[in-house]
């Protein structure tokens, strides 16, 4: 049984200005505008405004094209079975979702993208380090693997609106190592339910804020 925030789900109809250019469809001089079909919205009016556009950030968090949501993939409580204490991250990367264990046998639910295959963290970890807005800097074995997409960014890469780590990171630690893993946000929320990235766990900004402000450091993490 899925418990979800927010008011029931219903199929309506948004004008989303990343998806389409605007209500109307161009039309040639001298003729009528007809209307264009408008995409559909498949999540909640709750959902819509979960993942709207978030200020008093150093830098703009635009709201995620609500077209884009996936249902299973936006923030829910969601009753969830285990061992692990309440305030363990536990990480499904085969399902494609993110857990926070918490009281009562629930669990924050996230939607995540997550590394392609053999390129993925597993085991248990640590947050050692949390950042806000974080610098980031490709990994040797990215520059090598990719190094027309990564080599230029080498010195690193400030944090920003189109950092690759989004508005927050999460840095896990094993055994007092760093993993090179990092739970972090997006500046492609569309990639969330995918095995796209160079390995680490990719949220969008507005899940990654709500999961940053829930976990201190030293909470432990669980990659399956």
């Amino acid at each position: 049984m899925i418990q979800v925030w927010g008011a029931a789900r219903l199929p309506f109809v948004l004008c989303a200005s990343l998806s389409v250019g605007g209500c109307l469809a161009s039309a040639a001089p001298g003729t009528a505008s007809v209307n264009a079909a408008a995409p559909v919205v498949n999540v909640s009016a709750a959902d819509v405004v979960r993942y709207g556009e978030i200020g008093g950030e150093p830098h703009p968090v635009p709201a995620v094209d609500p077209t884009t949501l996936k249902p299973d993939y936006v923030r829910q409580l969601v009753d969830y079975r285990t061992n692990e204490k309440p305030g363990t991250i536990v990480v499904d990367p085969h399902g494609k979702f993110l857990y926070l264990v918490m009281e009562g046998g629930q669990a924050m639910r996230y939607g995540v993208g997550v590394g392609k295959e053999g390129l993925a963290f597993t085991g248990t970890a640590n947050i050692a380090r949390k950042a806000q807005w974080p610098r980031w800097t490709p990994t040797p074995n990215m520059i090598r693997r990719e190094p027309d997409r990564y080599g230029r960014w080498a010195g690193g890469v400030s944090g920003g609106e189109d950092n690759p780590l989004g508005a927050r990171a999460l840095y896990l630690h094993k055994n007092g190592k760093d993993t090179l893993y990092r739970i972090h946000g997006t500046n492609e929320p569309h990639t969330i339910g995918q095995a796209v990235s160079s390995g680490c766990i990719r949220m969008m900004n507005q899940d990654v804020i709500d999961l940053y402000r829930r976990v201190p450091a030293g909470s432990r993490v669980v990659v399956l």
